[in-house]
């Protein structure tokens, strides 16, 4: 008998510590706001996001357990995809608050395409790692692997960043003449800095 009474006192002690930790978890929850970007066509979705100067990842990946929920304040968000304008917000976000923004992107007409090319594949893991080339920031590493997907640049001297929050940024020098196509391949090391990669100087 005393150890039916034990085994139900132990029960007890247990529900009760899993509702603590529920609630716990929800109020912690309730702390943060959350910032949902919808994009309507693949130029918003492949699109990268920086959250108040750090890049966080790419649109259609920051929903479910990569949700942004962030601090209760302002925030500076800036969405960019190479070949289009940045499209910037300044939301301010109390706890417990859901904001969505519509994210639509414009082409910058002053980006002239380079008639002669070269082409650099990537085979980069993990491939939503940001990729950016002299600089400028030019989408993530699933939008250039695998057939038919290649980045295609001017010839002459360029220079490739991969970075990912919490991994170390990989970078490499190629030189490359019209036509010629090249392969970059590796592997990210675990890491680096988790709050990401500042942007690009404007």
């Amino acid at each position: 008998m005393k150890r039916s009474v034990s085994t139900i006192v132990l029960l007890l002690l247990a529900v009760a510590f899993v509702a603590s930790v529920s609630v716990l978890s929800r109020a912690g929850n309730d702390v943060l706001g959350e910032v949902e970007l919808v994009g309507a066509t693949k130029v918003e979705k492949t699109s990268g996001v920086w959250i108040d100067g750090q890049y966080i990842g790419y649109l259609n990946e920051l929903k479910g357990s990569k949700k942004l929920l962030l601090l209760p304040g302002d925030h500076d968000i800036s969405i960019r995809q190479g070949g289009y304008v940045d499209f910037t917000r300044r939301v301010t976000l109390r706890a417990g608050e859901k904001q969505t923004i519509e994210v639509k992107m414009e082409k910058d007409t002053r980006v002239q395409l380079p008639q002669i090319t070269a082409e650099i594949k990537l085979d980069v893991k993990p491939d939503r790692a940001a990729v950016f080339v002299d600089g400028v920031f030019i989408g993530h590493v699933a939008e250039f692997n695998g057939i038919g997907k290649a980045l295609l640049v001017a010839p002459g001297k360029r220079k490739v960043k991969i970075s990912l929050p919490g991994y170390q940024t990989f970078e490499t020098d190629i030189e490359l003449v019209a036509n010629q196509k090249s392969m970059v391949k590796t592997e990210l090391v675990k890491g680096g800095p988790a709050e990401g990669v500042a942007p690009p100087p404007e």
